[in-house]
């Protein structure tokens, strides 16, 4: 079922999650209120696995960070689709980190909106050069 988010497709492997805030191979870019993070993992049994993080220093209420989270994964999950689907083809596996840099409370439609533009950037950052190849 596409429209799911299972536990293997959520990042929670510390080794993994420690090498991608080292640097080095990990690359990021901000579309607002959003940092992304995201690098190629090992061989995993889903191409694509995801982590939310929305800092304390921005929302004092656990209430707050936990509201913010959901509408991140439930966007997310409804949006991922064509990157797993890029994913597979290319038989890669890609990591992503998700940052809420705001101090508002987003609406469901602007964190989806997003979300959407976080997809595309990632599926052309995985799709190969066809400039280096052939120059």
């Amino acid at each position: 079922m596409p429209f799911t988010l299972r536990k293997p497709e959520r990042l929670y492997r510390k080794k993994i999650i420690e090498k991608m805030f080292q640097g080095g191979e990990s690359r990021s870019f901000t579309i607002f209120p959003l940092r992304v993070v995201f690098m190629s993992a090992e061989a995993q049994t889903v191409p694509l696995s995801m982590m939310v993080s929305v800092s304390k220093r921005h929302f004092k209420h656990a209430v707050q960070r936990n509201r913010v989270k959901r509408l991140m994964r439930e966007a997310w999950r409804l949006n991922k689709q064509p990157l797993i689907d890029l994913l597979a083809m290319q038989q890669k596996h890609l990591a992503v980190v998700l940052i809420y840099l705001s101090d508002e409370l987003p609406t469901f439609s602007t964190m989806t909106q997003r979300i959407q533009t976080v997809v595309q950037r990632l599926g052309e950052y995985q799709k190969p050069q066809e400039d280096e190849t052939t120059a």
